[in-house]
């Protein structure tokens, strides 16, 4: 696979613009006295379904025949992903099944069905691409990938075109990390625009401390299969990196970060009470390691990403209780 070019990301804009927001770049002026920085919140849980999820799902979707159209969508995902490729699918009136794991929130899997997916419940997540799998060869759907796939990345790099236009003195972006796809897609968009000096904007990625896929990728030159995920960021649970997220993740990353679970709630919490934005666990990850101290920031404005919003209210009433 290889990694988007300028002219991607420009082509990949112009697909989703008639369907998707223009996500706001808001200040958060006491979360970034709080932490010593300019902090500004890219709010991606305001795009359609929640998160930033549908941006890459309509690119990938926009370059399949008529053919792979017709034979329907498998793909895998704790929520967000789900979400974003059924409502992509129901657009152009494609079936679409989605393998999700037995412990994701209700939630998520009732809104992936309320857009028309089934839904397949797996009680491994370490094993759940070779379940998908196992359905891509038994009904000959076409695969989609939540994360290692050049479209879905370009269509997550139109993030970083955003965020570069709004705040163009920005220093540092901090991103959550999965299994890489939101990170990649901005990394190779930001290093990618003409004429920007991009080499001045340090890019950084955020994981669970429970779910270190990039990480662990990172220090072995090659995904790793984890051998156990344990973190209430669901959206940050996959279970090994992408690897074209990771080969741009090794040149174009500065670095990658881990915070804590209770670090997370703490962020989620902040977002609530001092800039009335209700994150899920995966969504807060970035701001959590602001608050947390874990950066080295550039001059210039922090832009942390909050990636997503689709918190179940049961799991969400026990997070802010602290």
């Amino acid at each position: 696979m290889e990694i988007p070019t300028p002219a991607d990301f420009e082509r990949a804009r112009e697909r989703i613009a008639g369907a998707l927001k223009r996500t706001p770049l808001h200040s958060a002026s006491q979360l970034g006295r709080m932490s010593g920085t300019e902090l500004l919140l890219k709010l991606e849980l305001f795009q359609k379904t929640g998160s930033f999820k549908p941006r890459g799902c309509l690119n990938r979707i926009a370059q399949w025949t008529t053919e792979e159209k017709a034979r329907g969508i498998v793909t895998v995902s704790a929520g967000n992903h789900a979400q974003a490729a059924a409502w992509a699918a129901s657009r152009e009136g494609i079936a679409c099944t989605v393998v999700m794991p037995a412990s994701a929130p209700l939630s998520k899997r009732q809104a992936a069905a309320g857009y028309g997916a089934e839904i397949v419940l797996h009680d491994d997540m370490l094993t759940i691409f070779e379940r998908t799998a196992e359905i891509q060869q038994t009904t000959g759907s076409t695969f989609l990938h939540p994360y290692d796939d050049p479209f879905v990345v370009a269509g997550a790099g139109t993030v970083g075109f955003e965020i570069l236009e709004d705040a163009p003195a920005a220093g540092t972006i901090v991103v959550p990390v999965g299994g890489g796809g939101l990170l990649s897609g901005i990394a190779a968009a930001v290093r990618s625009i003409p004429g920007k000096d991009s080499s001045r904007i340090r890019i950084i990625g955020v994981e669970p401390v429970g779910a270190p896929t990039l990480t662990r990728a990172i220090e072995a030159g090659a995904p790793v299969r984890l051998s156990s995920i344990k973190t209430i960021a669901d959206g940050l649970s996959a279970p090994f990196a992408g690897t074209l997220n990771l080969e741009i993740a090794r040149t174009m990353v500065d670095e990658v970060v881990l915070v804590s679970d209770d670090e997370i709630r703490v962020a989620m919490r902040m977002l609530a009470a001092r800039c009335k934005v209700l994150a899920e666990p995966a969504g807060a990850a970035a701001v959590a390691a602001v608050l947390a101290g874990r950066l080295r920031p550039q001059p210039g404005p922090v832009v942390a990403v909050v990636s997503g919003g689709n918190v179940d209210l049961d799991r969400l009433a026990e997070i802010l209780a602290g």
